[in-house]
């Protein structure tokens, strides 16, 4: 992030803080529901199999930045299998960066070639070791590890979901993170437990086991972008919902917080870590402030 960005940033965090302003700053845009795996944990692609077009896009993007949010999100289904005409993903990215947004970050589960370096952020689920990767995703994880090596940039994230299967592998994403290149870090959540996959939710000590290996990991120096003073509250979900500063629109739908707020109970077991972080900041935690102004400055 530029330090002009991440001042008028701050600025804006501060005065939602001090005038409890429910302003959205984090936005995700569903660019399709579209998706080439049926991975054991995901509830939410190819429901609709729906492929939306690039100018109402824009129109969602100008209507996110006159809302105020300043960090975007291109998510799906499959990021990259979104095409409108001549127009890719990467078009999008442009676009964004051209509006006015001060970081514009891609979901991907990462079977795609991979070449925008206008992204401040890949987030590529890789969601265990080679085994339990693929046990939960398919047979993806030598593919993936070939388009990170093979990238033009090293803006990439792994974006782990943590459930009963990888709960032991949590090392291993972060040491892949720590040794490749093109990786600058590694991010997690705890899986939400939608209907039909609620045999792969963690326990409250489940959590507590990943949040401990995450914060040794985070003391010996692995490159992991979470917010470890906010892993107490992520744990026993002792944080506000829905978090009011981020915002997700799909097909001109808007959603507080995420798609998962007009599913009954589901918010109380909500696993997301930034759905967290940014609800614990915007309230006024000084100790997660100042985590994520270190964290945000290191690996975006």
């Amino acid at each position: 992030m530029k330090f002009s960005h991440l001042l008028k940033f701050s600025a804006l965090g501060i005065s939602i803080v001090l005038f409890r302003r429910k302003k959205p700053i984090l936005g995700t845009i569903i660019i399709t529901d579209i998706c080439n795996l049926t991975c054991k944990h995901c509830a939410i692609s190819n429901v609709q199999k729906a492929m939306y077009p690039y100018s109402q896009i824009k129109d969602e993007m100008n209507q996110l930045y006159n809302m105020g949010v300043r960090i975007l999100f291109f998510s799906g289904g499959e990021p990259f299998m979104w095409q409108d005409g001549d127009k890719r993903i990467r078009d999008l990215v442009i676009e964004a960066k051209s509006i006015g947004f001060y970081i514009v970050n891609i979901v991907t589960n990462g079977t795609f070639p991979i070449d925008i370096p206008e992204a401040n952020l890949i987030l590529l689920s890789i969601d265990g070791g080679k085994e339990n990767h693929n046990n939960i995703r398919g047979d993806t994880y030598d593919l993936i590890l070939e388009n990170i090596r093979g990238a033009t940039s090293n803006n990439i994230c792994l974006y782990a979901a943590i459930n009963n299967i990888n709960l032991y592998d949590i090392k291993e994403i972060c040491t892949l993170a720590k040794q490749e290149p093109n990786i600058n870090a590694a991010s997690f959540n705890f899986h939400v437990p939608y209907s039909n996959t609620k045999h792969l939710e963690l326990s409250v000590e489940q959590k507590k086991v990943a949040c401990e290996i995450l914060k040794q990991l985070i003391k010996k120096k692995y490159p992991i972008f979470n917010l470890k003073s906010a892993f107490k509250h992520i744990t026993n979900n002792t944080f506000k919902t829905p978090c009011h500063q981020c915002v997700v629109i799909e097909n001109g739908k808007l959603s507080t917080c995420g798609r998962c707020i007009h599913i009954k109970d589901l918010c109380q077991k909500c696993g997301y870590f930034f759905a967290a972080e940014y609800s614990l900041i915007f309230s006024g935690n000084i100790r997660v402030i100042f985590d994520m102004l270190g964290t945000y400055l290191k690996y975006v």
